[in-house]
């Protein structure tokens, strides 16, 4: 049978384009066809903004690469249409498990409140993400809006210009060229793009390394996430376990740094490993095998000029705590509505170097994290193993000490707190729900908040009055009205009215808090809205 990631998907085709006298030009062009490429084209094909993807591939990404999606990705993809199979598809979890030696020394819960329309993380293949959204954009193709994917298509060189950049693309019938108004960067850590503009990349590289496999196998681990701290397995090293669709089973070692790469990835080094860990008698088979070192590493900015950058071509972590393509897809929730407003002229371009302010705070965020993880994981003096062995210890009876445990703090949807687009708050609202946070699910009646939010400004009334629909300057700002009733089981009320009656909430297309109010006042919610497209 053959497998998901040998199978071409949007095979070369000639295009007209190519036989044009003068490059051809389009409104914007992503350069990469994975995760964060795609997302990015079928958030601007939705708005109607004609969008060309390019790939020197045909196909999905091959291995599991990134497993972990959360819940603010998984929001995110049910907002660009997302097919409910696609969860039901993962392996949905919540809970994990940290071991220290042979004995557990505690257990958490990502999400141990009600109330959600979606798990704290489901673990799927990236493949299986991957061609989740190469059908979405045939989809979308076939419903005529303006996306396309040329596979065959190595972006070769890239020149900026007054009015948008030039593109020499390699196919297998030649080279061509193409100019765009707008060119999305998503082409990986190792970016074509960024190394043609000759542009920086700079951060830490941790002197160690881990090996990844994916390992099919019949077992009776539960569907939590296992991270163990010398292992007897693998002793003076660490070790993590999760589970994926399709019997197959992710297990990353923790292997040192002065190692031979290509030696350790030979199944008669990896299989040995693995016994160790699962035990003689455990049949299981190799499906890919990796070696990672960790980075934490981020461009100075992510925007210059007319090109833009998204995902690991503007910034790299570690993977633990499932924050790659996780920050990746946030990249892109919040590039396209505003990249939008200012194709349409409904926003100053200035607009686009918010992108660059919210999305470098967020790797910041995220390299911070990551680095702090690493740091705990992989001690790197006597004294960082004693005291992270103290604390390990430690955790297994005393709370105090749990919260010092870092075997990879999990992604969180990142908050904006204090940067130029917020709004103004109000008094004795929830400070979860805060300007620069993103929304906070909650059951209403007939479904679901995250649903109602949509993708576009939205005025959300809790038991007080407003317009159904505001007009401002070319933007549309349609009213989500709701009152008690909509909220039987007190959750909305919880997280969004705290000791307040009411409440009124200006609420970004990525669903982030703009600004809110216990009543409406059109004159703030104006201004409000100005600041959160760039024109205050």
């Amino acid at each position: 049978m053959t497998r998901i990631f040998e199978t071409p998907l949007y095979p070369y085709t000639r295009s007209p384009d190519q036989d044009a006298a003068e490059p051809r030009r389009h409104t914007v062009i992503v350069v990469g066809a994975g995760p964060v490429g795609l997302a990015a084209a079928i958030d601007l094909a939705m708005k109607d903004v004609p969008v060309v993807v390019l790939d020197d591939n045909d196909k999905v990404s091959f291995g599991s690469r990134a497993i972990c999606f959360s819940k603010r990705t998984l929001e995110i993809l049910d907002r660009l249409g997302g097919d409910p199979g696609l969860v039901e598809k993962g392996v949905t979890w919540n809970l994990g498990k940290v071991f220290f030696g042979d004995r557990q020394v505690y257990g958490f819960n990502l999400l141990p409140e009600e109330g959600h329309k979606r798990p704290a993380f489901i673990n799927l293949q990236q493949y299986h993400l991957e061609k989740y959204l190469v059908d979405r954009v045939t989809e979308l193709a076939a419903q005529g809006k303006p996306i396309e994917i040329r596979g065959g298509s190595r972006v070769t060189a890239v020149e900026r210009q007054a009015n948008g950049v030039t593109l020499s693309v390699e196919t297998p019938d030649g080279p061509y060229r193409l100019a765009a108004d707008w060119l999305i960067a998503c082409d990986g850590a190792n970016s074509p793009v960024r190394a043609m503009l000759g542009l920086d990349f700079v951060g830490r590289v941790f002197e160690d390394n881990f090996l990844i496999a994916d390992v099919k196998m019949e077992a009776e681990f539960p569907t939590e996430r296992w991270f163990w701290f010398d292992p007897p397995f693998n002793k003076g090293q660490s070790a993590l376990l999760h589970k994926q669709p399709d019997g197959i089973w992710r297990i990353d070692l923790q292997l040192g740094w002065n190692i031979d790469k290509d030696e350790e990835k030979k199944p008669e080094k990896v299989i040995p490993r693995l016994k160790a860990m699962l035990g003689e008698d455990v049949a299981f088979e190799l499906e890919w095998v990796s070696i990672y070192t960790f980075q934490c590493r981020r461009m100075e900015r992510f925007r210059h000029g007319p090109v833009i950058f998204a995902g690991d071509s503007a910034h790299q972590v570690s993977p633990f705590g499932a924050r790659g393509a996780n920050s990746g897809i946030q990249d892109t929730d919040n590039l396209a509505w505003k990249l939008k407003l200012v194709i349409d002229g409904a926003a100053p371009e200035s607009l686009l170097d918010s992108y660059d302010v919210e999305r470098v705070h967020g790797a910041d965020e995220n390299i911070l994290n990551s680095t702090r993880s690493t740091d705990f994981i992989t001690p790197k003096s006597e004294t960082s193993r004693l005291f992270r062995d103290a604390v390990l210890d430690l955790s297994e009876r005393y709370g105090f000490a749990r919260p010092l445990v870092n075997s990879g703090r999990l992604s969180v949807p990142c908050a904006y707190d204090g940067l130029p687009l917020n709004g103004p708050d109000a008094a004795g609202l929830p400070a979860r729900t805060r300007p620069g946070t993103p929304a906070a699910d909650a059951p209403v009646k007939g479904g679901w908040l995250s649903d109602r939010l949509g993708g576009g400004f939205r005025l959300m009334t809790i038991d007080a009055d407003a317009p159904d629909r505001l007009d401002f300057d070319q933007i549309a700002v349609e009213r989500i009205a709701l009152t008690a009733a909509d909220d039987p089981s007190g959750m909305l009320a919880e997280r969004y009215l705290g000791s307040a009656g009411s409440a009124v909430y200006l609420m970004r297309p990525d669903q982030h808090v703009a600004a809110r109010w216990t009543n409406y006042d059109a004159d703030a919610v104006a201004a409000a809205l100005a600041r959160a497209t760039g024109r205050a």
